[in-house]
């Protein structure tokens, strides 16, 4: 019989190591290192007498394999099935991550508290406050369904017992990083604890076929406390973000095996909890709008969603030496590409210039469709002439100073349209293809080879 062994872990990426090192080799960071215990195994004889005696599993073909439901479960928010793919698929394990505060714990009641009306029994482990706290804010969010049953628990195994013995519709456990188990020796919210706590649920979640919620805290670097091993874990990981002090929160999915991972969900925290926000456009776009140079609003597409999003630029001459470009919600290289086209290819001199680029709402915007709004907002200030508030522009800027057609323009245009925009600046070829699905919308199409044309549309 084999003794029982010690390693060192890191607690910030999971290295392991034999001894202990006051900085990771692998990411880098000081004393992360922790002592974990390593219970003594049988030898590799015994384990394979015992795999021979014990082993009951065989390979399926493909054709036999039985199939997993296919109805996904109706968590009652919109936004959150839009993220998920369209619910909760059956034996699946969904993370949701985000800072303290943002309503992570909050979003979760309200969806066992409606799945436990609609479905049937949904099992809330909370490992981090007691039944009646959880109570508490139960009442406030308006929830008292019977088959909503609490269990304040820390240890997995206990957990995992009682979801065997009840077979929820839900499982959800509030946090990962609170639950211990009782077969390793760190400390809870360790990276051993958490992975193995993890690699429990998820067992359960496929051997039974019980959708499994589970909450974990983020670090300072935005990341789910942990390993990224956990994240390899689970089926589908979803962010909670937004600022702590404002009332919306954006839901992404970064990962999905069900479903796409580019949706997000839009949400408004509000005393009763958080609802869920029909119509996202209008949080990014302000009712003042157009009134000062600068200002250009652009249609994102985020997942299948067009959301209308405003930008805003300054540029104003540099009291320095070197001129300073900042950012806020737009990627800083892509809006340095921008001013060299703008430079070189529409003959702006931008060289002496300090320009601010920021996405109203706290909105973040990645795709290359949002290129030509950047452009033109920043234009719009240095010529100090206002881009019309009916006007909406869209499209990809190459390095020669062509305009790139981009995908799915036509929704883009029709999102535009249905919030009252009058015209709208695209792509010559993105207007030739998908011209014809968007006539009759009552939005006159401005088609612009280069970036110039479609400034002197916007500006002029």
């Amino acid at each position: 019989m084999a003794k029982a062994s010690s390693k060192f872990v890191c607690q910030q990426c999971g290295f392991e190591s034999v001894k202990w090192m006051g900085r990771c080799p692998d990411c880098g960071e000081w004393n992360t290192l922790t002592e974990t215990v390593v219970p003594a195994t049988r030898s590799a004889s015994e384990s394979r007498g015992a795999k021979r005696l014990t082993t009951t599993a065989a390979p399926i073909p493909l054709p036999h394999v039985q199939a997993l439901a296919s109805r996904r479960g109706a968590t009652g928010s919109p936004e959150l099935d839009r993220v998920l793919g369209g619910g909760l698929v059956p034996g699946s394990l969904v993370l949701l991550g985000g800072e303290p505060g943002i309503g992570k714990s909050t979003l979760l009641l309200q969806v066992a508290g409606d799945m436990a009306l609609r479905e049937g029994e949904v099992l809330y482990v909370s490992a981090e406050e007691s039944a009646q706290q959880v109570k508490l804010r139960a009442e406030r969010l308006g929830i008292g369904a019977e088959r909503l049953l609490l269990l304040a628990e820390t240890d997995i195994e206990v957990v995992a017992e009682a979801a065997e013995q009840l077979q929820p519709v839900l499982l959800v456990v509030d946090s990962i990083q609170s639950v211990a188990s009782p077969h390793v020796t760190s400390a809870p919210g360790s990276i051993s604890q958490v992975r193995e706590c993890t690699l429990r649920l998820m067992h359960l979640a496929k051997r039974s076929a019980i959708p499994v919620c589970i909450i974990g805290h983020v670090t300072k670097e935005g990341t789910v406390a942990g390993p990224r091993t956990l994240e390899h874990i689970v089926d589908a990981v979803l962010y909670l973000e937004g600022e702590r002090f404002h009332t919306y929160r954006l839901l992404r999915g970064v990962k999905n095996r069900f479903g796409a991972t580019n949706e997000v969900g839009v949400f408004e925290m509000r005393g009763e909890g958080m609802v869920d926000v029909a119509n996202p456009s209008a949080l990014f776009l302000t009712p003042h709008r157009g009134q000062a140079s600068g200002s250009v609003v652009v249609v994102s597409m985020e997942g299948t969603r067009p959301l209308l999003v405003e930008v805003q630029a300054l540029a104003a001459t540099t009291a320095f030496g070197t001129p300073r470009c900042t950012t806020t919600g737009v990627d800083h290289s892509r809006l340095l590409m921008l001013l060299a086209v703008l430079t070189k290819r529409v003959g702006l001199a931008l060289g002496n210039q300090d320009v601010y680029v920021n996405v109203a709402g706290g909105f973040t915007l990645n795709e290359p469709a949002v290129d030509l709004g950047v452009a033109a907002a920043v234009a719009s200030s240095f010529r100090e002439r206002r881009v019309s508030p009916e006007t909406v522009l869209l499209g990809e800027v190459g390095l020669g100073g062509e305009l790139r057609p981009v995908t799915r323009s036509a929704a883009r245009v029709r999102e535009a349209a249905k919030l009252g925009f009058r015209r709208c600046v695209l792509p010559t070829s993105s207007a030739a293809v998908e011209g014809d699905s968007t006539s009759g919308l009552g939005i006159e199409l401005m088609r612009a080879a280069t970036l110039a044309e479609a400034l002197e549309c916007a500006l002029g």
